[in-house]
């Protein structure tokens, strides 16, 4: 049975695991939080307003294919998005999420493609909602007044107001902000029973956000107390981690430093840090950016297997755009890319029409049948891509604000009267800068699949501004040209700032080199996973796409592999190691030929360290004895702690091996590079093959 999650807090399933981390949270002393709000302080940069960015290239496809798939067509599927029965244009039938998800993306997304029959589908959506509201402000599904502790439960509207303000930045419609107005002073008019249980007392963060939107419109002073009961009785983010549910997470953890917009108080805005690096260094030891939590994070379930929910994936990408805004911190832009780049494509089949509950980092097979032995711990069937509308029900009403908000925070503005670029894909921005002055920048790239990105500005006039380029934290060489003249950059992560004079013309060229590199994952048994740039590699697999229900125009998939998968990488070089009492380890330059009386403990011949080891004595014309020969590297470590013998053993064991030490050589110890293993029954497939000539290329 699908997990209902309007019940599932009543079941304590939320309270599970969620003291683990707790401890890992709290810093020495932590800075009282009951300041009050003042008027908010400037961000480090400013969102455009809805309609600034234009997308092309690939971004301007994924947008194309949502529009005509599951997010653009979805009323046609989606029993929730009738207009004719939903509560949300009809005060007196039933409504929830489903709707305010939707529109939250599928309003940005016909703004972002330009789509005439999706603004005006837009358009004649929120007309109904906004003839909903009463004499008090509240609007939308009467039942909704009195669903939390006998009052209202505000947590379906937050996302509804996000795509208001879409509306009100890219029509300029002048209902909106005093509808909010009232709307928001209805909340405030609220107890704190309205504001500290349920979904709605983890996810105040979105709140904030709209309140802060709003006072920034209007100085309206009853915001600032709006802010300050969302922040005092929801949920603690400051030294707490409240929930382990993956999607309150990824929407909960930044709220301290949204408040600390209101505040001044580094010590919110550290608080998100440390919530962040607490979740993703325990749950989050596996490419993508994303964490296990499925539906919720567990002790004990970790690993690469593990799946990240698609409304997590959506809902971190908007947290690090966010968070991009208010710190001005470019990590959190890296983020972004790093979900959106190599988790969001995974959440969709590819013509966009389906999606799944859950992405894993590995995932080999995806079918429509619960998981085993507790690998997920959702009761229903996660991994087909399908419509969903009941089976996943919160996942394809919400993902489809993904692109249209990455598209839009592709440029931002700054205090200083410029412009950030501060993620990249192909588009044009229209903006102004300095002295009210439009210009416009046409961004020519295939990044991330390239690495070189190209500016030309376009301006009627002649004009000052500053431009802050990001360099992200993979890039350790960047190199910047303003018509072709060299400007001074930086490694990243950082923001290079180009302060000049522009005219029409004008075309600043940004080469961000790719280097392919591997990183470990030392939670994970020390795997390995391999980058370029912003992107992660993943073993091509043949893929057979099975439709096993539904329609032409949703159709369901399971997708199973074809050919072999199960291939490793061997990473790091090869000590030799002894006893800590050995007079080995006391010594300095230790050559080749001062190890010959030694005895070792080794693989057997032919092995592939042991050729390794026996190749470089051979090419120092050393014999050396090996006494014992073993088969797994466990074996040979307890036989060094015995004093049997040394061996050569891959360094990062040494740390798990009390007792042990290196050997300090005067020769260069003996290097795995990378070693490409496949089944002995299975020759490598073409993908397999690639792989190998990508890890060549790359030595």
């Amino acid at each position: 049975m699908p997990l209902d999650r309007r019940r599932f807090l009543r079941t304590g399933a939320l309270t599970l695991g969620a003291p683990a981390l707790a401890g890992h949270l709290a810093p020495a002393a932590v800075a009282s939080t009951a300041r009050r709000p003042r008027a908010p302080l400037p961000d480090s940069f400013d969102r455009l307003p809805s309609g600034s960015v234009t997308p092309r290239g690939w971004l301007a496809e994924q947008l194309r294919l949502q529009l005509q798939g599951l997010c653009g067509r979805y009323e046609e599927r989606s029993h929730f998005l009738d207009f004719d029965t939903t509560g949300w244009t009809h005060p007196d039938r039933d409504g929830w999420e489903e709707v305010p998800y939707w529109l939250r993306g599928y309003v940005p997304l016909a703004v972002a493609t330009g789509d005439q029959a999706a603004l005006a589908n837009s358009r004649k959506w929120i007309d109904a909602i906004l003839a909903t509201q009463q004499s008090d402000g509240f609007f939308g599904p009467r039942s909704l007044r009195t669903q939390l502790n006998g009052g209202p439960d505000f947590w379906p509207f937050l996302p509804l107001l996000m795509a208001l303000r879409t509306h009100e930045e890219f029509t300029g419609d002048e209902r909106v902000v005093p509808f909010l107005t009232r709307f928001l002073s209805f909340m405030n008019a609220q107890g704190p029973g309205a504001f500290d249980s349920s979904w709605v007392s983890y996810r105040w963060g979105d709140g904030l956000d709209t309140a802060i939107w709003l006072y920034r419109r209007t100085s309206e002073a009853f915001l600032l107390d709006l802010a300050r009961k969302m922040h005092t009785y929801g949920a603690n983010w400051v030294d707490n981690l409240p929930s382990p549910h993956n999607v309150n997470i990824a929407q909960g953890f930044r709220e301290p430093a949204q408040y600390a917009q209101l505040t001044g108080s580094a010590e919110l805005r550290q608080a998100t840090y440390r919530t962040y690096a607490s979740v993703l260094g325990a749950y989050g030891q596996f490419p993508g950016g994303g964490f296990a939590g499925d539906e919720n994070y567990r002790p004990g379930f970790d690993d690469p297997r593990q799946g990240f929910e698609t409304c997590g994936i959506v809902e971190f990408m908007a947290s690090h755009e966010l968070l991009t805004r208010i710190t001005g911190d470019p990590v959190w832009a890296d983020r972004c890319e790093d979900l959106a780049f190599n988790m969001l494509p995974a959440a969709l089949d590819p013509q966009g029409t389906g999606t799944h509950y859950i992405t894993s980092a590995n995932t080999i097979d995806l079918n429509n049948a619960v998981k085993s032995q507790g690998q997920f711990q959702n009761g229903f069937a996660m991994q087909s891509y399908q419509p969903g509308v009941d089976q996943y029900r919160c996942c394809p009403h919400n993902y489809g604000m993904g692109w249209p908000y990455f598209a839009e925070e592709l440029w931002l503005a700054t205090p200083d009267r410029g412009l950030a670029a501060a993620m990249y894909a192909a588009c044009q921005v229209s903006a102004k800068v300095a002295g009210g002055t439009t210009v416009t920048f046409t961004e020519d790239t295939d990044y991330p699949f390239d690495e070189t990105i190209k500016l030309t500005l376009a301006t009627r006039e002649k004009v000052a501004f500053p431009l802050h380029l990001r360099v992200p934290g993979w890039c350790a060489n960047p190199r910047i040209e303003v018509n072709g003249r060299p400007v001074a950059a930086s490694a990243g992560p950082a923001f290079v700032k180009v302060d000049r004079s522009w005219t029409d013309g004008d075309v600043v060229t940004i080469r961000l080199p790719q280097r392919t590199t591997l990183r470990t994952w030392s939670a994970q048994h020390d795997a390995v996973s391999v980058d370029h740039g912003p992107l992660t590699y993943s073993l091509r697999i043949g893929e057979d796409f099975v439709r096993y229900a539904g329609t032409d125009t949703f159709p369901e998939y399971e997708v199973h592999a074809t050919t072999p998968w199960n291939y490793g990488l061997t990473p790091g070089a090869l000590p030799v190691l002894t006893r800590a009492d050995d007079p080995l380890a006391g010594a300095h330059g230790v050559a080749y030929a001062g190890l010959a009386d030694r005895r070792f403990i080794d693989f057997p011949t032919g092995w592939g360290d042991r050729t390794i080891v026996d190749s470089l004595f051979g090419t120092a014309g050393v014999q050396r004895t090996v006494a014992l020969e073993v088969v797994d590297t466990t074996t040979a470590l307890t036989m060094v702690q015995r004093g049997l013998g040394l061996a050569f053993v891959a360094e990062e064991l040494i740390a798990s091996h009390p007792g042990l030490t290196q050997v300090d050589l005067a020769d260069p110890p003996p290097v795995h590079g990378l070693g490409l293993a496949a089944s002995r029954n299975h020759p490598p497939s073409e993908a397999g093959r690639a792989l190998r000539r990508t890890l060549l290329a790359a030595r």
